[in-house]
C-alpha cells in the first residue's frame, strides 16, 4: 500500500487519520471512465483514481455519487488509489448512481412537446426506487397560462411537485436552488430541454470544476455520455445524466403497474374487485375518479398504453 502525507498538519477538508496516525481523503467520486474516477475532495479539488484490485475480486463497481476513501499516490498530479467505499444510503439501477437524495426531471412545456408517457415511465422508475422526484418544466415563457396550468393539474394530483422555470429568462431558478440545498440530486430528461443550460445557470463557476475533469480525460464538456456529478456549493451536488429519447419499462408485471402510480392508491380500495386492473372491470373507482376530473385522463390513458405493452412483453416471454 502507497501512502503519502500531502497536507499540512491538522485538519483540513477531507481529510482523515488512519489509526496508525496516516492521512487519507475522503471525497465524492463525480465521475467514472473507462476504469478511471474523478474524486472530488471538499476544499482540495479533482483526483484521478483507480479502485484497487480487491474491488474487481469481491464484485463491487465503485459508482458515481459514492463516498469513498482514497490514498493520495502524487499530491502534484493529483491522482490516487481508491481504497474503501463508504456506506451507500441508496443505490439506483438506472443511472447506476449512489447516495442520490431526489430526482428532479427536466422537460420542455413547449419546443420540443412534452412527451407524456416518456415522462411516465421514467417516474415509475423513481417510484419503484422510492425516490422523490421534482418534475421541472422549462421555458414556462413561451408557454400560454392554460398550458402550464393543465400540466399542474395533471402531475400536483398525483403528490408530485411541479415547477415552472425559464432558464433563458432566468426564472423560478431561485426555487430550484431552494430544493436543491444540501442534497445530491440526479438531474433526468430528453435531449434538447435545457439540462446544461440549467446546471450553468445554478452555479456558473462550475463550468471551471466541470472543464478540469473533461482536461483529464481529454474530451468536451458540452454532451452528457455518462453521468457525471457537479458540485454546486458544500453538501449540494446535482448529476447530470445523458439524455433520454426512450425508456424500457422496469421488471414489472401488468398486476404492479398500477402500484407505482400514487393518484389510483385513494380510490383503489374501494374497487369492486380485489385485484382490479382498472380496464375493463365494473364498478372501478379509479376510472370513475378519472371521469370526475379526480385522476389525470391523460395519466390514465398513458396507464392504459403501459398496461397493453407489459401484456403483450408477457406474451412473447
Amino acid at each position: 500500500m502507497i501512502w503519502k502525507r500531502c497536507v499540512s498538519r491538522g485538519r483540513m477538508p477531507g481529510v482523515q487519520h488512519s489509526p496508525h496516525g496516516l492521512e487519507y481523503m475522503t471525497g465524492k467520486i463525480m465521475k467514472g471512465i473507462a476504469g478511471f474516477y474523478y474524486v472530488h475532495v471538499e476544499g482540495r479539488g479533482i483526483y484521478e483514481c483507480k479502485a484497487k484490485g480487491i474491488f474487481r475480486k469481491e464484485g463491487i463497481k465503485p459508482l458515481v455519487g459514492d463516498d469513498v476513501e482514497l490514498d493520495v499516490l502524487d499530491e502534484a498530479k493529483m491522482c490516487g488509489n481508491i481504497r474503501s467505499i463508504l456506506q451507500r444510503k441508496s443505490a439506483l439501477v438506472r443511472p447506476a448512481v449512489a447516495n442520490v437524495d431526489q430526482a428532479l426531471v427536466l422537460f420542455a412545456i413547449v419546443k420540443p412537446n412534452p412527451n407524456f408517457n416518456l415522462l411516465d415511465r421514467f417516474l415509475i422508475r423513481m417510484e419503484q426506487q422510492k425516490l422523490p422526484t421534482i418534475i421541472c418544466f422549462n421555458k414556462e415563457d413561451i408557454a400560454s397560462p392554460e398550458e402550464k396550468e393543465a400540466l399542474r393539474r395533471a402531475y400536483e394530483t398525483c403528490g408530485y411537485q411541479v415547477l415552472f422555470i425559464s432558464v433563458l429568462e432566468n426564472k423560478g431558478l431561485d426555487q430550484v436552488r431552494e430544493l436543491l440545498a444540501g442534497k445530491t440530486t440526479t438531474l433526468a430528461g430528453p435531449s434538447g430541454v435545457g439540462k446544461s443550460s440549467l446546471i450553468n445557470q445554478l452555479s456558473p463557476g462550475t463550468q471551471m470544476e466541470t472543464g478540469e475533469i473533461s482536461e483529464k480525460i481529454k474530451r468536451g464538456r458540452h454532451t452528457t455520455r455518462h453521468s457525471e456529478i457537479i458540485a454546486l456549493r458544500d453538501s449540494t451536488y446535482i448529476m447530470d445524466t445523458p439524455g433520454f429519447t426512450s425508456l424500457e419499462l422496469p421488471q414489472i408485471t401488468k398486476e404492479e403497474l398500477g402500484w407505482y402510480y400514487p393518484e389510483f392508491r385513494e380510490h383503489e380500495p374501494f374497487c369492486k374487485f380485489r385485484g382490479c386492473a382498472h380496464i375493463s372491470e365494473p364498478d372501478c373507482k379509479v376510472k370513475a375518479a378519472v371521469e370526475e376530473g379526480k385522476i389525470s385522463r391523460m395519466r390514465y390513458e398513458n396507464y392504459m398504453a403501459l398496461y397493453r405493452e407489459l401484456k403483450e412483453n408477457r406474451r412473447y416471454l
